[in-house]
């Protein structure tokens, strides 16, 4: 395989979906946790999907520590390092920040896929050539933060959207574009406005070069970088974990995506996907929704 890396992210507390996993599972864990599609958790349908284009040694997962209990067997045949621990959820910009700290130490500077683990992909082979495009382009084009954006299928408006701006590359398989505008919950008119004109939803799944990713995290938030010097210098270290502690009690919970990306759009691109459903499964009504659509019953535990 090649030499990209893949980050899956597993970290989130899932609680707008806590009353419909509470019934699956039988407890508190979190949605990727659950098996809410087949027989496959989400986190396992996740590292399934990633499998496609990296190897083992070049996957890691990032959890938090109190859902130790719901990823300790799942994760049980990986390497400890390529587990990323959080002492706390301190939303997706930590996590994305403590993971390329780790890739860094480990693994060679090449591309890297962060991909949420709490999504539904109707065709994962048809997804990862898109994602694999997205690796291409950011191969040729280090500068490029690529951003998959879903061609939609209804005018959503719990998602979020990409309004796509002028061509970046279009000699490839995939063509990318500059990320014009992102457009957060739309409320319904806009949200069909969006839908005729030709917007995206926002996938989340993220693919740059890690030094890129950094960067973009340090000019948009430099107190949550700085902040993580401490944790860097002890990486692979018996005093990480402590490092880690101290660090997670200050931080504020910072998202990626509305305090990193949105500050700083000039420097994003979105590559269109379509012909692939997808959905994010973080409510209750939109996992029925997806369920119905798929034929499937919800079995509680």
């Amino acid at each position: 395989m090649s030499g990209y890396s893949a980050i899956i992210m597993a970290g989130g507390d899932g609680t707008r979906l806590r009353s419909l996993t509470r019934v699956l599972a039988g407890d508190e864990r979190p949605k990727q946790f659950c098996r809410i599609l087949g027989g496959e958790t989400l986190l396992a349908q996740t590292r399934r999907r990633a499998l496609m284009l990296v190897t083992p040694e070049q996957l890691l997962t990032v959890v938090t520590r109190h859902h130790e209990r719901f990823y300790a067997s799942a994760l049980a045949r990986m390497p400890a390092h390529k587990t990323v621990v959080q002492p706390e959820n301190r939303g997706t910009a930590p996590a994305v920040l403590y993971a390329l700290m780790r890739l860094d130490a480990i693994t060679p500077a090449d591309p890297v896929v962060v991909l949420p683990s709490d999504h539904y992909v109707s065709d994962d082979a048809a997804f990862m050539a898109r994602v694999e495009g997205a690796l291409d382009a950011v191969r040729a084009r280090t500068e490029l933060i690529v951003l998959l954006g879903i061609a939609p299928d209804r005018p959503e408006i719990e998602y979020g959207w990409i309004e796509p701006g002028e061509l970046i590359l279009g000699g490839w398989p995939w063509p990318v574009y500059r990320v014009r505008r992102f457009w957060e919950k739309p409320a319904l008119p806009l949200a069909r406005r969006l839908e005729e004109t030709g917007c995206l939803w926002n996938s989340f799944a993220i693919v740059a070069q890690p030094s890129t990713l950094v960067g973009a995290i340090r000019r948009a938030v430099p107190e949550l970088h700085d902040a993580f010097e401490l944790i860097r210098m002890r990486l692979g270290t018996p005093r990480e974990d402590d490092a880690a502690h101290f660090v997670y009690r200050r931080l504020a919970s910072t998202d990626l995506s509305r305090q990193v990306f949105q500050a700083m759009p000039a420097g994003l691109a979105v590559l269109p996907v379509s012909g692939v459903g997808w959905d994010d499964l973080g409510d209750p009504a939109r996992v029925r929704a997806t369920q119905a659509r798929l034929g499937r019953e919800l079995t509680p535990a």
